[in-house]
């Protein structure tokens, strides 16, 4: 099971895909704040009404100097679809090998209905203007998560 990360630490780098198939890489937002959100799977019903709150968000986020990623495993074309379907404005990345979320701590043995199992773990990780870890927050909840990051931080 992958580590989970620490506010201090210096935030795994990561280049992957975003629904278009353009990489993006988290050096890219070097100098801003960036809330990376690590979800199961893309058009399913907690996972739309995380990044539709997100969305919903960003203006806010944006102009507190935050930038948003979401990654999950699903492959671009799945990515493309959701963006369309649930016309999401966050950046949304795919790591269908699960490296950068087993780098991030968000993949690895979690409880469903009671059951162990292993999947993605929904996760949080705020890092900073210099690449380090501010915030990391696991197993966080779909509903209400947005809000809660946005008290936290003090938005």
């Amino acid at each position: 099971m992958s580590e989970r990360l620490q506010p201090g630490d210096v935030a795994p780098a990561f280049t992957l895909q975003d629904a278009d198939g353009t990489e993006v890489s988290l050096a890219d937002h070097k100098g801003r704040k960036v809330i990376v959100y690590f979800y199961p799977a893309a058009l399913t019903p907690g996972c739309t009404k995380q990044a539709c709150d997100f969305t919903d968000n960003l203006d806010l986020l944006a102009g507190a100097g935050y930038d948003v990623i979401g990654i999950s495993p699903d492959k671009p074309e799945k990515l493309a679809r959701f963006r369309e379907t649930e016309s999401l404005r966050v950046t949304l990345l795919a790591d269908p090998d699960r490296s950068v979320l087993e780098a991030y701590g968000a993949y690895g043995e979690k409880k469903l209905y009671g059951k162990t199992v292993v999947g993605v773990i929904r996760s949080t990780v705020v890092v900073d203007e210099e690449g380090k870890v501010e915030r990391a927050l696991y197993n966080v909840k779909a509903t209400g998560h947005v809000a809660k990051i946005i008290k936290d931080l003090g938005i």
